[in-house]
């Protein structure tokens, strides 16, 4: 029995390797290919799956798209920000986007770490129940979104120039995404320090 069951098994897991390889390949090449874009002072390795968006103002630098994941039926969204003067402290901002969160069932983590020693960012992954805005900013309205992440950053550039990344979408899209996300800042996962709010 056990010697027929292991002559059924070993042939299906050699069919699933062949054929699951060559896509985690696809799937690392296409992950792999970017495009330099320059925002004011900040130089970001975006991929060049990542769809600009002609949604801008005076203190969004960008917007871009990102495709969903399988499974998932919206696409996350990327925006650049910066503000003048700053924009507040790195406490208040990152307290302010956990805020974005219900408390029920909210997850995060936030660390602080340096890119190639020339940038100190503070990186926050929140999921849980997303408030996420709905309608013109000005009415300030929102609508609970269940299962959704996001990866937000401060970079505080070597001259003191701040700016503001944030990721968010479905969980899934922006799980997909968390090593691109880091990576087109210069983030560094083994060097990051856990940062307390």
């Amino acid at each position: 029995m056990v010697v027929k069951t292991l002559k059924t098994l070993v042939p299906m897991l050699l069919l699933w390797l062949a054929v699951a390889a060559p896509v985690r390949a696809y799937d690392d090449e296409v992950q792999a290919k970017t495009v330099s874009v320059m925002l004011k002072g900040l130089t970001l390795k975006l991929p060049t799956t990542w769809a600009s968006s002609d949604t801008v103002s005076s203190m969004r630098l960008a917007t871009y798209e990102i495709p969903a994941s399988k499974g998932d039926k919206d696409k996350g969204e990327l925006s650049v920000f910066s503000f003048p003067g700053g924009g507040g402290g790195v406490a208040a901002n990152l307290e302010r986007w956990v805020g974005q969160f219900s408390t029920k069932g909210r997850t995060m983590k936030v660390t602080q770490g340096t890119t190639d020693g020339k940038a100190t960012y503070y990186l926050a992954d929140i999921a849980g129940t997303f408030n996420k805005p709905v309608g013109p900013p000005v009415l300030r309205q929102t609508e609970a979104a269940e299962g959704y992440r996001m990866l937000a950053a401060i970079i505080v550039l070597e001259n003191e120039d701040v700016y503001y990344l944030k990721l968010t979408g479905q969980d899934a899209t922006i799980k997909a995404q968390t090593d691109a996300f880091r990576a087109s800042f210069g983030g560094d996962a083994k060097q990051e320090k856990p940062y307390e709010l």
